[in-house]
């Protein structure tokens, strides 16, 4: 599932990312949602958000079996 959908993203689930310095290579980063940071309800390039590790991207993928 992709990320592009604010009410698909809950804190808790386990996405991937991409982070800003990584945007040319498309370089994935997976972590723990922790914090939206997007307040309409949907973007074209993913909602951005912190990750329980303090990192932040826009959401690129959901990964499966990580429901909260």
């Amino acid at each position: 599932m992709d990320g592009t959908q604010r009410s698909a993203i809950k804190p808790g689930m386990t996405v991937d990312i991409v982070l800003k310095q990584d945007q040319r290579t498309g370089k994935l980063t997976r972590g723990t949602v922790a914090q939206l940071l997007t307040n309409s309800p949907n973007h074209p390039h993913g909602i951005k958000v912190r990750l329980s590790d303090g990192q932040v991207g826009r959401v690129k993928r959901i990964v499966e079996g990580s429901g909260v």
